[in-house]
């Protein structure tokens, strides 16, 4: 079964239990301010880190929960921490309080590991710093900042694995039905935190940061938060990209330019109760369009509309994650279906429930997602800013170990 190792889901949608088995199978744990490291060392005995490996987790609501990351990590179609183990690197998996703080507060929590491990460090190896997702913007900026400032981090090797290194997408159409589930139903006894979640998440500091497009409220414009902007700015004032350390990256989308066969401006979702009737969210198309339309029983429709995006949502790239503890196992759309269900009382129509989250091209720092020629074409290495990459044969689940992907960076790691 593929299974992601950032859980998005486990802490973000209240009550839902953990898919995951709990299974406390680090060496020893780091506390740090803002967040927590769990280590595994390669050897029985071992006391200290030799060959530190630093991956931090990435996007959700809530603290990292190092079980899940072990679970996506070891028991998926890849035993990865088996295998860094057996390759002598002992790995350093950074969790946050929060994980849906900013960039910038969490990368303050990446420079404490990073620095812990080169104190705790048995001999003089020098680092591998990385990360999942979001975790991979955390630590790039974290390397940045260090250097920048004139600290070491004695760390040769960088690594992101399905990283919007030029942004993420969540379509529109879904960010909007969020905010509008919690305009009209957030305050409901005993539901209202759940169907407050959705819209919460949306809205968060990372979130914010990571989504190329982003809408605040159910009227508001599609555009580039002035988060985003803003960490952009303060990404390039630090250097982009620490110098001197070569730079690995992984995409689980295709590099092809294959995408997955979700055509655009079709209907993903649609209401069949009375609660919502008429409702409908669609997928991204280019032009203009009517992505959405949000109706409440007695109350005039709300169309939302979008102009100049691309048709990103069937682009080669990480699939949205599936919450693998909700019947159903919804994404990105299917958690708008799930909703909407609570609301009706019965199932809503879903034809599509996860579409493309963290483009190829981001992933692998190659253009632009902005530009439709770019989404859609065979990545070109000279286009990536990572010195070397992977792209997956076919698009996957965004942050799911695979063979291809995992034997890859295993080799890479033991080739300087």
């Amino acid at each position: 079964m593929s299974m992601p190792v950032v859980s998005i889901w486990d802490n973000t949608i209240p009550g839902a239990q953990p898919h995951h088995p709990r299974a406390s199978a680090w060496d020893t744990v780091w506390p740090l301010t803002g967040g927590t490291a769990w280590v595994f060392y390669s050897n029985p005995g071992q006391t200290r880190v030799r060959k530190p490996v630093i991956l931090a987790d990435g996007f959700s609501a809530g603290k990292s929960d190092p079980d899940a990351l072990w679970n996506g990590l070891e028991n998926g179609e890849y035993p990865f921490i088996s295998k860094l183990k057996e390759a002598g690197f002992d790995l350093v998996l950074l969790g946050f309080d929060e994980r849906s703080a900013s960039i910038t507060d969490n990368a303050a929590v990446a420079i404490q590991c990073i620095e812990k491990a080169i104190a705790d460090r048995e001999g003089t190896a020098e680092l591998t710093v990385g990360g999942f997702s979001m975790g991979g913007l955390v630590t790039r900026y974290a390397l940045a900042k260090m250097h920048h400032d004139g600290d070491e981090h004695e760390t040769a090797t960088y690594l992101s694995y399905d990283t919007p290194h030029n942004g993420a997408w969540l379509p529109i159409s879904v960010q909007a039905f969020a905010h509008f589930v919690k305009d009209n139903w957030g305050n409901l006894p005993g539901f209202g935190e759940l169907l407050s979640s959705f819209s919460r998440m949306v809205n968060s500091p990372a979130a914010r940061q990571l989504l190329r497009w982003h809408i605040e409220t159910v009227t508001a414009e599609a555009r580039q938060d002035r988060a985003r902007t803003d960490f952009l700015a303060e990404l390039e004032r630090v250097g982009s990209w620490p110098p001197g350390v070569r730079r690995l990256g992984v995409a689980n989308g295709t590099g092809t330019g294959a995408g997955n066969n979700i055509p655009a401006g079709v209907t993903a979702m649609r209401t069949t109760g009375a609660e919502l009737t008429g409702t409908r969210l669609d997928t991204q198309d280019t032009g203009e369009q009517v992505v959405a339309i949000l109706k409440k029983t007695a109350d005039p429709e709300i169309r939302i509309t979008t102009s100049g995006l691309p048709d990103i949502d069937g682009a080669p790239g990480g699939l949205f994650p599936e919450a693998l503890n909700l019947p159903g196992r919804p994404a990105n759309f299917g958690t708008a279906a799930m909703l909407a269900g609570l609301l009706e009382g019965e199932q809503a129509e879903l034809t599509y429930n996860a579409t493309t989250f963290v483009p190829s091209v981001s992933a692998v720092a190659a253009g632009e997602i902005d530009d439709p020629d770019a989404l859609y074409s065979k990545i070109d290495p000279a286009d990536s800013e990572l010195d070397h990459f992977m792209c997956s044969s076919e698009n996957q689940g965004h942050t799911v170990i695979t063979v291809e992907l995992g034997e890859w960076i295993l080799d890479k790691l033991q080739t300087p």
